[in-house]
């Protein structure tokens, strides 16, 4: 709960943000934040008509709303600014139109009441899910329409983001007077070294964020620290691990890794960089396998790139060769001569609806108007009413019910959960996900069991009341779990026993099916631990989360 606060509540705060301002100096930091942005910090709130209905010196007018962001700017400047630079992060626009925050108005009228104070202006919009938008809903240099008018109304001077991944980009932003510096978190986790990079003229070398925001999900569930692009984030000192840089080979062993999708690709590349003679065998001719694929649904383009660099780095070690088009059986494999075999064959959706809430295959799932998202990502486009299943809860089953609904067909998507694409509360887009289904005219059903599937119609069942909904429906898509492609590996195992093979892993979804961060981080650990001692029993290094 809360109290409005009075004057030596305001007094107290600003005491509090001077001693922590002194603090943060005495520990070597070189620019202080006063925050009001993301709808997060106290000052934001007093800039907000929407909170603020105080009727003292604090509140009414803008400049009085404005006043404890000025008396926190001056103090701390006065506290530490005899070293350290003083910066405002400041939200210019919140996209609530009339009700928030706006450049057009507010957001430019705060600036220029504050205009020469700070030593730095940090600016973006608000909030968080707004600010950190992932790939598939906003592209490179969006916020720019929103901070342009910063710069012409400071001297000094501004840094702002806007999912800046490109060199191209950045330049083209500090180039066109939009801002002065970029800020570039989530770029900076997929590639620590993206600034060197630029300096030493190594753009292909850059691995690019590609704005899916697994990052953020591990911050929302309070687990460490991913990236679908670099696996080695947030293993630099639970594991040691180095973004550019991994030890060298052990052997002169020579090694055959089957499946060229992330995990296939991502260890290839490591081994070929540790110097390890590596062959890459992919049955299709298109290498990238599930990222390939899903990377054609609509606002996933981006995620191309996991594959774009991995290819491009494979194209420059001499040591690594890739075969296309080359299915790979267990005789194929022995007959290769590899002493050492890695199995990277992806995984595949069920087709019987298994999945969290069902442990039984849901009755009609033979029947033949029934598919998974492996037949749509193959090619499949069904016409008339067609139901989403989605027991998943991750982003398949929204964009296939987004990619359907843009074909022209009626859509229901289905789920057991409360919202639609539920986990993707973690990556900051299940609202925007569920607004633009419903842009769409997809049918929402949440909280919905698929009790069974007929000839035209389906049943699904409360998942409280237990009450029973009748659809009808052309065909139906089960979106709930995938299974490893393990079998060749299965194939293979007795020839380690046999001492046909040194050594035989099974690695990314075919181990065991997750997203895509995960196929990544096992063909780099596969990779890192080749000839290395077992590590699976030694704990490694954790932090304890305080809660």
């Amino acid at each position: 709960q809360s109290r409005r606060m009075d004057k030596e509540d305001i007094r107290n705060v600003r005491r509090w943000h001077r001693e922590a301002a002194v603090r943060a100096k005495r520990a070597g930091f070189d620019i202080i934040y006063c925050y009001a942005g993301h709808n997060l910090a106290l000052a934001m709130h007093f800039l907000s008509r929407r909170y603020n209905d105080r009727t003292d010196e604090y509140g009414g007018s803008l400049a009085n709303r404005t006043r404890f962001l000025r008396e926190l700017i001056e103090e701390t400047k006065a506290a530490v600014g005899d070293r350290c630079a003083v910066a405002v992060r400041l939200a210019v626009d919140e996209l609530l139109g009339a009700d928030g925050i706006s450049w057009q108005e507010e957001g430019r009228e705060i600036v220029a009441l504050l205009a020469e104070l700070p030593d730095l202006w940090d600016v973006n919009i608000s909030a968080w899910a707004n600010d950190s938008g992932t790939s598939r809903f906003d592209k490179e240099g969006f916020q720019e329409r929103y901070i342009r008018f910063v710069k012409s109304a400071t001297s000094k001077p501004v840094v702002g983001v806007g999912r800046y991944t490109s060199p191209e980009a950045m330049v083209t932003a500090v180039k066109s007077g939009v801002l002065d510096l970029i800020g570039a978190a989530r770029p900076s986790i997929a590639d620590p070294f993206l600034p060197q990079k630029i300096r030493e003229g190594r753009v292909e070398d850059i691995r690019e964020c590609i704005g899916c925001n697994i990052c953020v999900s591990s911050d929302m569930v309070m687990a460490p620290i991913r990236c679908t692009q670099n696996p080695t984030m947030g293993e630099a000192w639970r594991r040691g691990w180095h973004p550019e840089i991994i030890p060298a080979r052990q052997s002169a062993a020579e090694i055959l890794v089957i499946g060229g999708g992330p995990a296939g690709l991502e260890a290839a590349r490591a081994l070929g960089q540790r110097g390890y003679e590596v062959v890459l065998a992919e049955a299709r001719r298109e290498l990238g396998g599930r990222v390939a694929l899903e990377s054609r649904l609509p606002g996933l383009s981006e995620w191309r790139r996991v594959a774009d660099w991995r290819l491009t780095q494979l194209e420059k070690l001499r040591n690594v060769t890739v075969y296309r088009s080359s299915e790979m059986s267990a005789a194929d494999a022995l007959e290769a001569g590899f002493a050492h075999v890695l199995v990277a064959t992806g995984a595949t959706w069920r087709w019987d609806g298994v999945g969290g809430t069902l442990w039984r295959p849901i009755p009609g799932c033979k029947l033949p108007h029934v598919w998974t998202p492996d037949d749509l990502l193959g090619g499949l486009r069904p016409s008339g009413s067609i139901l989403i299943y989605d027991d998943d809860h991750y982003y398949m089953g929204g964009v296939l019910a987004e990619l359907l609904a843009d074909a022209g067909c009626r859509v229901t998507l289905a789920t057991p959960a409360a919202l639609v694409s539920s986990w993707t509360a973690y990556t900051l887009e299940q609202g925007r996900i569920q607004r633009r289904l419903m842009e769409k005219g997809v049918r929402l059903e949440t909280q919905k069991v698929l009790r069974e599937i007929g000839e035209g119609t389906a049943v699904l069942t409360h998942t409280i009341s237990g009450a029973e909904t009748e659809l009808a429906c052309d065909g139906v898509v089960l979106v709930t779990d995938r299974l490893p492609n393990d079998a060749l590996y299965r194939e293979l195992k007795p020839a380690v026993a046999d001492g046909k093979l040194a050594s035989l892993q099974l690695i990314g979804d075919a181990l065991a099916p997750d997203i895509i961060a995960q196929a990544v981080f096992s063909g780099y650990r596969a990779a890192y631990e080749f000839d290395a001692a077992p590590v699976d029993d030694a704990p490694f290094q954790v932090e304890r989360t305080a809660l």
